[in-house]
């Protein structure tokens, strides 16, 4: 959805093309992140004209000050919203999670057996994680930041994904396609270190020489370790 906000009394229309700008629930936020009016429409565009600054210029070199100058808010203003550069980030960075994880759902839903829907869970991950973060340099300073200091998105976007896992190795075992003696926590866990390079923000940006094969050569190791 396009927004319009005011830049030096004039009308800027900003549309997005990388996150969607929808309302965060409170089980998605940090309690910093909706603080403020409960006025979803500011924050929207405050988010959407953030979202398109740090494109331009990057996300560290940006400061709150810069921000409000860019939309034509008051530094205060943007406080009643926002308490710091950090909380319009994670916004930010939770909307492309959230994209993230709703392809990968979007592909899992699509197969019939755990073994396939474990294939396409781990092809779905790296794809919609390349092309989010990859193609825009300047916004993947965001998620880079979100990973290295532990963000909220990014810690509730891995244990969705954790139980997604979970629930596609519990469906397996139930079917009788996937084996049972080993513990279904530790099994998640061990599967999860092996995607995590490519679910991390932090760790993809070293793993983009291996993105064409790895899918389908990790999620066929792990296929053969799960057999029965």
């Amino acid at each position: 959805m396009d927004v319009t906000i005011i830049q030096y009394g004039h009308s800027l229309l900003i549309s997005p093309a990388r996150c969607k700008l929808s309302a965060m629930s409170n089980a998605t936020l940090s309690p910093a992140v909706a603080r403020g009016p409960a006025d979803h429409d500011v924050r929207d565009q405050i988010v959407a004209a953030a979202t398109e600054h740090f494109s331009r210029y990057g996300y560290e070199k940006t400061t709150v000050s810069d921000l409000a100058k860019a939309i034509g808010f008051s530094k205060a203003y943007i406080y009643k919203f926002f308490e710091s550069k950090q909380a319009i980030g994670e916004m930010i960075c939770a909307n492309c999670l959230r994209e993230i994880e709703a392809e990968v759902r979007a592909a899992v839903d699509g197969a019939d057996r755990p073994p396939e829907k474990l294939r396409r869970m781990f092809k779905s991950v790296v794809e919609a994680s390349l092309r989010l973060f990859s193609e825009d340099r300047k916004l993947y300073e965001i998620a880079i930041s979100a990973a290295t200091e532990r963000w909220q998105a990014v810690v509730v976007y891995e244990e969705r994904i954790r139980q997604l896992l979970q629930d596609i190795l519990r469906e397996g075992r139930e079917m009788g396609e996937f084996e049972r003696k080993t513990p279904l926590d530790e099994a998640v866990g061990a599967i999860h270190l092996v995607m995590r390079p490519y679910i991390n923000p932090l760790l993809l940006q070293h793993s983009f020489d291996h993105t064409a094969e790895a899918p389908a050569q990790l999620s066929g190791l792990v296929l053969r370790s799960l057999s029965p």
